[in-house]
This record gives structure tokens, sequence and C-alpha cells, in this order.
């Protein structure tokens, strides 16, 4: 006979040993706030209000707090150092509450990664791809799969090359990456030694050693070329201005409210910003020129820029994190043209402009329009959205109206030609 009450049982269990795992979660949590001590830091402070809101959603019955408890593993991991070790905490708990979790998985593969234990976050690399087998996540997460691959791959062939001292490279596993590197560092440098640069097994060494670090800094391209795309310069970007009618068009729920969809798509060159949205009837739907900034301390941990685009602008400094940036977020076939380096930072590039008075928290908006009014080679240049408070900053707003040859409130725009 079968017991009634058996499903309630198994049901309540079950149910316990989640809220345990998740108070071992906030304990973590608790732990390592503690061990952190007075240090602050802007991640420190999004990862504190992370706990914050999970601390939060633990006592709220309606409440989900598994969504909470990945963004503070997402938190620690941005916050690097010791922060590593709580995503790692975090990510066990989170596959423990949920073993088909695609979020969580990842998140204990790259702890695992930014660990240096390849092995084991291969292991979980594989089993987010098993749960999600297209998408952008997935298509990051298999990249970084192949970068690790790789590193093995390397790993095993410059062992082969000198079977006699190669010993510490075939076997990696649980040893950290820097470990390893400074391993094969002095392999090669013993090789050098023994065998002389001309030596052909020698110099094989020497490219695999360059391939290896590499792939340490950085994961593989899916593809280099990025479908086709065709960076451009200065000079490329006036010759596909020159001659255009420009609308550089707001992200204001104004617009997107409107019926201006068809006045802004009857523009030969509409301009998009940052993160936007397209309402046909308000915004339009062409994107000819997207442009974005980038923010924060590591910008290329951001949301891949996979929107339509004739020409994609990125604006950043420094150098290192604007590359890293465009290798990581863009996407292939996405864009036709992509701005080279020489148009990262338009505005205080002596090179350009070199007004250094509009400092590095200048809008996205601001820089692309200041970059096309520069250039001067568009017959008209209009602004949709910008007329109101608070769209650009106070100092480039009054640049903009200074400049302003026609203002149409009904239509939301500012002309500058």
């Amino acid at each position: 006979m079968t017991n009634p009450l058996a499903g309630l049982f198994t049901a309540r269990q079950k149910e316990t040993a989640r809220r345990e795992l998740y108070a071992r979660g906030l304990r973590l949590c608790g732990e390592h706030l503690a061990a952190r001590g007075d240090r602050s830091a802007p991640r420190d402070a999004r990862l504190t209000r992370a706990i914050g809101v999970l601390a939060a959603s633990l006592d709220a019955p309606s409440a989900d707090p598994f969504d909470a408890l990945l963004q503070v593993g997402e938190y620690a991991l941005e916050a690097g150092g010791d922060g590593l070790e709580l995503a790692l905490g975090v990510a066990g708990t989170a596959t423990g509450i949920r073993q088909r979790s695609k979020g969580a998985w990842r998140l204990r593969g790259l702890a695992l990664d930014g660990l240096g234990r390849d092995d084991e976050a291969l292991e979980c690399y594989g089993r987010c791809l098993a749960l999600q087998q297209e998408g952008a996540p997935a298509g990051a997460v298999a990249r970084r799969v192949g970068t690790l691959r790789r590193r093995r791959e390397c790993l095993e062939e410059a062992a082969a090359l000198f079977p006699g001292s190669g010993a510490a490279l075939r076997d990696p596993t649980g040893r950290p990456t820097a470990a390893v590197a400074q391993e094969f560092a002095g392999h090669v440098r013993a090789r050098v030694a023994e065998h002389g640069p001309g030596d052909p097994a020698v110099r094989r060494l020497l490219e695999l050693y360059g391939t290896y670090r590499r792939l340490v800094e950085r994961s593989v391209m899916p593809d280099p070329l990025l479908g086709g795309s065709t960076p451009i310069g200065v000079g490329g970007l006036r010759k596909l201005v020159a001659g255009r009618t420009v609308c550089l068009v707001s992200n204001a729920g104004e617009v997107a409210g409107s019926t201006l969809g068809a006045e802004i798509d009857a523009y030969d060159l509409v301009v998009r910003c940052d993160a936007f949205r397209i309402r046909a009837e308000g915004t339009g739907e062409r994107t000819g020129l997207h442009a974005v900034s980038l923010r924060g301390d590591a910008p290329w941990e951001g949301p891949a820029w996979s929107q339509r685009a004739g020409v994609r602008l990125v604006f950043g400094d420094p150098a290192g994190a604007w590359r890293r940036a465009t290798r990581e977020r863009l996407v292939a076939g996405a864009q036709e043209h992509v701005g080279d380096a020489t148009l990262r930072r338009p505005l205080s590039d002596p090179a350009l402009l070199g007004e250094d008075r509009w400092g590095p928290g200048a809008g996205t908006a601001f820089t692309v329009l200041r970059l096309l009014d520069f250039l001067d080679v568009s017959p008209r240049l209009d602004l949709i959205g910008f007329d109101k408070p608070g769209r650009l900053r106070p100092a480039e707003a009054e640049w903009v109206m200074d400049r302003a040859t026609h203002v149409d409130d009904s239509k939301m725009r500012i002309a500058l030609r």
C-alpha cells in the first residue's frame, strides 16, 4: 500500500536541504566580508550590495534567492583575488541547489579557471555546454574550452620534444596555471642553454611557449576576421560619412514612444549609442553606425555587441582594455566596418580633436557627435531626443546649443547643419 504522506516527506526533505545550502552560501559570504576587513573598492562595493540582496531574498516568502546567489558569484569573480574562492564556494552551493543550471556550472567553471584549475574547469564547462548548446554564453564557454585544450596540447607537444626532461609539463593536473607557466619558462631556458637556439626542436619549443603564453593571456577567437568586417580609421570613416545626412538618435523613452520612426529611417546614416532598443514606429529600424563606450574596470566582461550595424565604433582607454574588449565583445558578422585604434579616443587624441577638457566621463552620444562634427563632411547633422536636460552632460548640452542652427520641439530635433 502506498503511503500518501511519502511525497510530502520527500518534498520537505528537499526543501530543508535547499535551505541548508543557501545558509552555507550566506555563511561563505559572511566569512569573506569578515576576512576583507576595512578594504574597500568599487568592485567590493558591488559585491557587498549583492550579498545584501541575497540575505534579504532568503527571508522573503515569495522571492527566489537563486538568481541573487548567482549574482554574488558573478561580482565575486569580478572582484578577483580572494573573491575567486568565494565565487567557487557560491558556485558549488548553486550547483548543489540546481544541478541543471547552466549559469551555476558556468560560474563554477569560471571560478576554477581563474584559480588555474584547468582540468576541473573543463569538466564544469562541459556540463554547461551539455545544458546549453547555442547562444552567446555557450559560444563564450566553447571558446574557453578550446583555449584550455589548446594550452594542454602545447604542453604535451613541448614535453614530447625532449622526452627526458619534460616530465613537469606532461601532467599539470592540480597545479595552478601560473605555476605551470613558470615551469614551462624554466624548461625553455634550460633547453636553449643545452642545445642552442638554432636547434630545430628548440625553435619549435619556443614557438609552443609563445602560443601557450598568448593563450594564458586571452582566449582564442572563433573568427579573427570577424566575419569579413573591415577595420577603418579616420580616413575610412570620413569616406563612409561624406555627403550623407546623419541623425543621432537618443535612447530616451520619449523617442521610442513617438511616431518618428519613418523620419529617422529617411536619413542616410542613423547613429545609435550603447545599449539601444528598436521600436520601429518610434526609433526607426536602421542602424548605420553604432557607438559604444567602455566603462568599468573590466569592460571586456560586458554583453556582446550583437546588434546589426554598418559601422561599430568602440571608445575606450587604456589601449590594452580597449583591445581586449573589442576582441571579446565584437560578434562576427554583426557589423560591416569596425573602428580601429585611431578612433578609440577621438576627443582626447592629439592626432584628432585633442580636447582634454571633456574628461574620461564624456558621454558616448557627445563623443560620436563631436567626431562627426569634426569630420565636417555631412550636409545635415541632427540630434533627435536630446532636447531634455540630463540627456547630455551640462557642458555637452551647452556646446550643442551654441552650435544649433534650428530646434524643433515637436520633433525633439536639434539641427547642427
